[in-house]
């Protein structure tokens, strides 16, 4: 029986790779919603929604679909840190308990900025159980950040802050600008770029949003952790239970909150906006979110190697993720970006001048995800042709 798709959108002559890519992953690779957009020289080439936006399949993606954009949401939070860094608010590599005061308990009194947006801070995990929901509350979480003892000496290693990485570094903006992360990516990058991307969604912007297919019966069976790493290991996904969006990535408060690490809702066009700036290193159609030389210094390596939590190799710059051979965002050796859970991914490449956003609805692999690879495979095949 052949299952008809429901797929809208264009591409430009010369990506029809894209296009065939997109819809391989429905027919051949169990896509149920998506999107994916490409920008080169901040042109969209293309803009490509297809499938469905509910688990029942009655609602078909459309043009203006949101979904929860998990990790790709850590860049975000780095370009909105980078900010008052820029306009000295806050240094770098200072200490930020000069202007977190609270953070400096369990010898805690060194680590920088530098450090979280690196995954150096030691901070992936709270030790203690934390009820389901927490991670709702942007005070509690803090508070119990500030308050945690460190997993390993700060600076000396590195182990991704799966769910951490936003509270740490979104405090500090916070005491850094008087805003949260939320809003200043608002007012001062996704508002000013036109870019369909958010932090803490408005409610009434929550009937735009795709139900994310987290499969069902998924919680692990936990089982007595027999040291301190598998505590720590545990405990950066699912303490509280919900850390990761488990039973909660569909409700309103999931998206009303701020989860700067986890919670973003974007679609592609919106995300492979904000690449369209990072790719021309921080500036596009007369609106600048950082400097040439700040965004340079972020994506310059700071961590690599295996990472402590997900036992894998990693490379980060200050908040973004780098290419790498287990890993590649194309062939070239400078591109960065992020990705998130079920493979949603945005990331550019300053040499070829090109954009990428793709996001989905599915808890597809997360490690090395066969639809975003072989999108990537058919943009690059597409800019080959075009050249």
């Amino acid at each position: 029986m052949t299952v008809t798709v429901p797929l809208s959108g264009y591409c430009d002559q010369g990506f029809e790779p894209v296009r065939e890519a997109f819809l391989a992953n429905f027919t051949e690779r169990g896509e149920p919603g998506a999107a994916v957009c490409v920008s080169v020289g901040g042109r969209v080439v293309v803009d490509l929604w297809g499938g469905w936006s509910d688990r029942a399949r009655t609602r078909p993606w459309v043009r203006d679909t949101l979904v929860n954009i998990f990790s790709v949401g850590k860049a975000l939070t780095a370009i909105c840190a980078l900010r008052p860094v820029e306009r000295g608010s806050v240094d770098l590599g200072a200490p930020v308990v000069r202007l977190w005061p609270e953070f400096a308990a369990h010898d805690k009194d060194e680590i920088s900025l530098r450090d979280m947006l690196t995954h150096r801070a030691a901070l992936p995990a709270l030790r203690d159980p934390i009820p389901d929901g927490a991670m709702l509350d942007w005070k509690f979480m803090t508070h119990a950040l500030a308050a945690e003892k460190p997993w390993w000496p700060p600076g000396t290693a590195h182990g991704y802050h799966v769910n951490t990485f936003g509270y740490l570094v979104g405090e500090v903006v916070r005491r850094a600008s008087g805003k949260t992360v939320g809003a200043l990516l608002r007012e001062e990058v996704a508002g000013p770029l036109g870019a369909d991307v958010h932090i803490g969604l408005p409610a009434s912007e929550h009937h735009r949003v795709a139900e994310f297919l987290w499969p069902i019966g998924s919680m692990p069976v936990h089982t007595e952790p027999t040291n301190d790493l598998e505590l720590m290991r545990r405990s950066a996904y699912w303490n509280p239970p919900g850390f990761s969006g488990s039973g909660w990535v569909n409700n309103p408060e999931w998206r009303s909150a701020e989860i700067p690490s986890t919670n973003g809702q974007g679609n592609a066009r919106g995300v492979a906006r904000i690449y369209a700036a990072l790719e021309n290193w921080g500036e596009i159609d007369g609106v600048r979110i950082l400097s040439e030389p700040a965004l340079r210094a972020a994506t310059a390596e700071h961590s690599a190697g295996l990472d402590l939590i997900t036992q894998r190799p990693s490379r980060f710059g200050l908040g973004f993720q780098l290419t790498q051979k287990e890993r590649p965002l194309g062939p070239n050796p400078h591109a960065f970006g992020h990705f998130g859970a079920g493979g949603s991914l945005g990331f550019c490449d300053p040499e070829e001048q090109m954009a990428f956003g793709y996001v989905t609805n599915d808890m597809g692999p997360r490690w090395q995800n066969p639809r975003n690879g072989a999108l990537i495979e058919a943009v690059y095949a597409g800019l080959r042709a075009s050249a």
